[in-house]
């Protein structure tokens, strides 16, 4: 079993707010294409200084997570970022990794995005339950 990456576009979700604000043209979002490695055992988006930079991202906070060796370290949090996946979107927070880290896409971006790991394929696929639009329970 490989690693999987999915490509993705992030964007700034106050920018998006300003579009429909109508106080920037749409063509002024900041966004970027990634390929980032989906990884279902993170819970959160995790981005790196220099995504966070690019996208112009300011920090609403702090918070502690846990590191794939175990270790704990406290992070800076930024949002809203726009996760957009093939016909799916969700708007979440991120946590900053340092430095170059590489970006994460973890459960909750997936679970609002409505999208599976096929591992059959390693690759990220929107679920083929519902395949035109996410469909969420509330039970």
């Amino acid at each position: 079993m490989g690693l999987i990456y999915a490509k993705v576009v992030l964007k700034n979700g106050e920018d998006l707010i300003d579009v429909r604000r109508k106080r920037i043209e749409p063509g002024m979002v900041r966004s970027m294409n990634l390929d980032i490695l989906v990884d279902s055992g993170a819970i959160m988006l995790a981005i790196n200084e220099t995504i966070k930079a690019q996208l112009g991202l300011e920090t609403t906070g702090t918070d502690f997570a846990q590191l794939a060796d175990g270790s704990t370290m406290e992070l800076d949090m930024v949002g809203p970022i726009e996760v957009n996946f093939e016909n799916r979107q969700a708007l979440v927070e991120a946590f900053v990794l340092p430095g170059e880290s590489e970006p994460l896409l973890g459960a909750i971006p997936m679970e609002a995005m409505d999208v599976l790991i096929d591992m059959s394929r390693q690759r990220l696929v929107v679920n083929p339950s519902h395949p035109n639009r996410p469909q969420f329970s509330m039970k």
